[in-house]
């Protein structure tokens, strides 16, 4: 097991932080899957992630406490600014969300306990590998039952048609709070996860780069399933390390790749139809 121990101690980070990208972009999938273009998700993310923190730093409060309210404190700041803030759509509402993201970042570059702009130092390394594998099978598990529920079919209602939505008696307004706070909840636990295994965190992560690299793995995977949103994740967080031969040129390449896969498959690298309509061509062609 000594190629494992080498493996882990130099890429145990990487593993981490896999895990938690997929964990963001789950959060902005259930914004998505409810027809909302939300931008807000790396400052709930940042919002999780100082909470987190504070409490184990300041008042060494025990781990699970401490992810509980690193995922609670950002969903009810969601709760709070949602129902102004949802009553617009499309751009709109992604300027709006942009804007609280920018009000959330000044204001942590301006408090005193964060740490202003030099960030938050000597966080505990609590954050372990199961503990990210955990919560995030019951985060798919959830969000899976979410999806056939009820609540699920009116989400996927009002992103298709808002108005058909409402004359079919769907609160719309309630649905779209409540996927709203869900996504800041998911965003909240990872930041929170995230914080205790950087051991460092400053407000530069959690600003407009940020909010949309949230996004384009969301993009990227494909929003149609839960697989895409993960795989998007996935492949964003890699995409670096394995280009990281090409020294000056990784960005570039990284960026090449990301517009390719936006033309040439729009819906995203998971799309379920046209895969199985590959495979089933495949199979007719070999018949």
């Amino acid at each position: 097991m000594e190629w494992f121990n080498d493996f882990w101690s130099t890429y145990s980070t990487l593993v981490f932080t896999v895990g938690v990208h997929a964990l963001l972009a789950l959060s902005i999938w259930l914004t998505l899957s409810c027809g909302l273009l939300s931008l807000a998700n790396a400052a709930f993310m940042g919002v999780g992630a100082y909470v987190a923190a504070l409490l184990t730093v300041n008042l060494e409060w025990s781990f699970p406490a401490v992810l509980l309210a690193g995922a609670v404190t950002p969903a009810l700041v969601a709760l709070l600014i949602g129902a102004p803030v949802l009553r617009l759509s499309g751009v709109y509402l992604a300027m709006a969300t942009l804007a609280f993201g920018e009000v959330v970042r000044i204001t942590i570059l301006n408090l005193e306990i964060t740490g202003g702009p030099e960030g938050l130092n000597g966080i505990p390394l609590i954050t372990e590998g199961w503990h990210i594998v955990l919560i995030l099978a019951v985060t798919i598990y959830s969000l899976a039952r979410l999806r056939r529920s009820k609540i699920g079919r009116a989400f996927e209602a009002i992103k298709e048609d808002e108005i058909a939505a409402r004359l079919m008696g769907i609160n719309v307004d309630r649905y779209k709070l409540l996927a709203f706070t869900l996504g800041a909840f998911i965003a909240g636990l990872a930041g929170a996860l995230n914080a205790h295994f950087t051991f460092f965190i400053s407000p530069r992560e959690y600003g407009f780069e940020n909010a949309v690299d949230i996004l384009t793995m969301a993009v990227l995977g494909g929003t149609t399933t839960l697989i895409g949103p993960m795989l998007g994740g996935t492949i964003l967080t890699l995409l670096p390390e394995l280009l990281r031969s090409l020294h000056d040129f990784r960005s570039l390449v990284n960026g090449a790749v990301l517009i390719l896969v936006v033309l040439f498959l729009p819906k995203g690298i998971w799309e379920p139809r046209r895969i199985r309509a590959f495979f089933g061509r495949n199979k007719g062609d070999q018949a």
